[in-house]
């Protein structure tokens, strides 16, 4: 991803300033971050770095963007096994970031409204556009009723990935996303039933959603 300000001059030193931001990230959490520490860890200078982002905040979205990017949604035709793995997906690729990062980042971003946007926009938006596809999809193949508030699906989804990833105030397992994915979609499938059959077809397991079936 682009950075989130100005025009890059150099990709490579772009890679090294993102790359000494994540290290930051990790080691020492948000509050630690400075630009001085980051420009010193990717060998070049404070000036260069602010050419790019004018501010920490910016530059700590575009550096969890570049890892929130690399995760992708799949597509094997099971509206089941699609939401489930999908999901667990992003909880995974949330996983790779502190607790301590995302809540100090929103208050930080939370005074300016444009920055507010842009940290939803960076870091929520691709989980939830990736369940839209899966749900759109699923909907194309008539396993999810039509008359779905979509919007609403998404965001019970969503906050499956969200609320905790941004509180961080208990894990997720894989068990609690198969369960919440089966709850709601025992809801709004077409045949629920079906989706459980065809969930274990594609697997070869005969004990897959065997709870549910």
């Amino acid at each position: 991803m682009p950075p989130l300000y100005g025009r890059p001059r150099d990709p490579q030193i772009d890679q090294a300033v993102l790359g000494a931001t994540l290290a930051v990230l990790d080691e020492s959490g948000y509050a630690r971050l400075t630009i001085e520490e980051v420009a010193r860890r990717a060998g070049t200078t404070k000036p260069a770095v602010y050419r790019r982002w004018p501010d920490r905040q910016r530059l700590a979205l575009a550096a969890l963007a570049a890892r929130l990017g690399s995760a992708r949604a799949p597509d094997t035709g099971c509206t089941l096994c699609d939401l489930n793995e999908g999901i667990n997906v992003f909880i995974a690729a949330f996983r790779r970031i502190r607790p301590d990062v995302l809540g100090p980042l929103l208050a930080d971003c939370a005074a300016e409204p444009g920055l507010r946007e842009t940290f939803m926009t960076t870091l929520f938006e691709p989980p939830r556009a990736a369940v839209a596809e899966m749900i759109d999809r699923a909907v194309a193949r008539r396993d999810l009723r039509a008359d779905i508030d979509r919007d609403l699906v998404l965001d019970l989804l969503g906050s499956l990935v969200h609320y905790r990833a941004l509180f961080g105030h208990a894990p997720v397992s894989g068990g609690q996303v198969e369960a919440a994915v089966e709850a709601l979609l025992g809801g709004i499938a077409t045949d629920y039933p079906a989706l459980v059959e065809h969930s274990r077809q594609v697997t070869g397991d005969p004990r897959t959603h065997a709870a549910h079936g």
